[in-house]
């Protein structure tokens, strides 16, 4: 994988089984069921390094969250912030990875992933 390149984007969608059922006719893309007990998070594989979410939101953002691989996320956290972006604290997603939350010169949102089946 290199560095930079997409490997998640997120859906918000009021109506989870109507954004499935777009994407899903749109592309041919699978959504499997919520990989969340607790919320509604529907994930379907692109390719052997991307995949897509539909996850449940009260409140659409009108946009998808972007995901961007990075081999060093605590080196790339410290990149943002020196180019005038803003990023969170690394948060972990246990046995997948970690992942920041960004926003770059002109505010626009965006996030940061490093694979890392340790992360917990």
């Amino acid at each position: 994988m290199s560095n930079g390149e997409i490997v998640h984007i997120e859906f918000p969608a009021q109506n989870a089984d109507r954004a499935a059922q777009f994407w899903g006719g749109l592309f041919g893309w699978e959504f499997g069921g919520s990989a969340m007990p607790e919320f509604d998070y529907r994930m379907a594989r692109v390719s052997d390094t991307a995949g897509v979410a539909v996850m449940a939101a009260t409140e659409p953002t009108g946009h998808p969250n972007f995901y961007f691989d990075t081999d060093d996320i605590e080196a790339s956290i410290a990149k943002v912030r020196e180019l005038g972006g803003e990023a969170g604290e690394k948060s972990p997603v246990p046995t997948h990875g970690w992942f920041s939350v960004c926003r770059d010169s002109e505010g626009n949102e965006f996030h940061l992933w490093q694979g890392d089946a340790n992360a917990a």
